[in-house]
C-alpha cells in the first residue's frame, strides 16, 4: 500500500480528495494537515510515501513546507506531488526546485491523480501535459548555465542524466544500458549527491539548464 498525507487549507477540497484516494486500489491515507507548518510535522510523525501537497496555503506555504520536509527526511524522503488551480510558470520552476516530484492541476480526473500517485511513489516524475509544455518551450528560450556543475560527474552518471531528463524510468534506463535498475539507482543517488540535489525532478532541471540535453525545437 502507498501511504498518502493530504496537505489542503480548504477542508472540503482535502475531504474530496482524501475520500478519492479510499477508493483507489493500493492507496491508502496515511494523515491530513491543513497547512504547511502542520504539514511539516506531519510528514515527520507519520513518514508518508507520498505527499498531495497544495502551494498557496497559511502559516507555511507548500513549497516552503517541501523544502523543510525534504530537509529533515533523512535517507526515506516522500515523494510530493503539488496540487493547484494556478498554472503559472513561477510554480513550476520553484516546486521543481524545492524538490517536488510532479505537478498536477487540481481539476485532473481521479485516473491521472491515481497513476501520478503510483508514478512518484515508484521514484519517476509527473507533469500535466500544459506545464511540461511550458517548461520545455522556457528551457528552449533560455541559454545554458552553471556548466561546471557537471564536471564532478563520471560518464556513466551523465549517461544516466541525460537519459532521465529524457523522461525514461529507472526500468528503461536499465534495458537501455543493459545494468539492473539497482545499478540505476546507485549512479541516480550518487549524480544526485554530487549535485546537491535530492529529487529526480531537480536532476532535470539540471539537465537542461546545463544544456546537457536540450528541449526538442518544434
Amino acid at each position: 500500500m502507498i501511504s498518502v498525507l493530504v496537505v489542503d487549507d480548504q477542508d472540503l477540497v482535502r475531504a474530496g480528495f482524501v475520500a478519492l484516494l479510499g477508493a483507489m486500489p493500493g492507496v491508502e491515507v496515511a494523515g491530513q494537515a491543513s497547512n504547511g507548518l502542520e504539514a511539516v510535522g506531519k510528514a515527520l510523525e507519520l513518514r508518508p510515501d507520498v505527499i498531495l501537497m497544495d502551494i498557496r496555503m497559511p502559516e507555511l506555504d507548500g513549497i516552503q513546507a517541501t523544502e523543510r520536509i525534504l530537509a529533515g527526511a533523512g535517507p526515506d524522503k516522500p515523494s510530493i506531488l503539488m496540487l493547484t488551480v494556478f498554472d503559472l510558470d513561477e510554480y513550476v520552476y520553484t516546486a521543481l526546485r524545492a524538490g517536488a516530484s510532479g505537478f498536477l492541476l487540481k481539476d485532473s480526473p481521479p485516473e491521472t491523480l491515481s497513476s501520478g500517485i503510483h508514478a512518484v511513489a515508484r521514484g519517476d516524475m509527473l507533469f500535466g501535459p500544459t506545464i511540461t509544455r511550458r517548461l520545455v518551450e522556457s528551457f528552449t528560450h533560455a541559454p545554458p548555465t552553471d556548466t561546471e556543475s557537471l564536471s564532478g560527474l563520471t560518464e556513466r552518471e551523465l549517461e544516466v542524466l541525460r537519459l532521465v531528463a529524457g523522461g525514461e524510468t529507472n526500468a528503461e534506463i536499465a534495458g537501455r544500458l543493459l545494468v539492473s535498475e539497482a545499478t540505476v539507482k546507485t549512479h541516480l543517488n550518487r549524480l544526485m549527491t554530487k549535485l546537491g540535489i535530492s529529487s529526480r525532478a531537480q536532476a532535470v532541471v539540471v539537465a537542461y539548464e546545463t544544456g546537457l540535453v536540450e528541449p526538442r525545437r518544434r
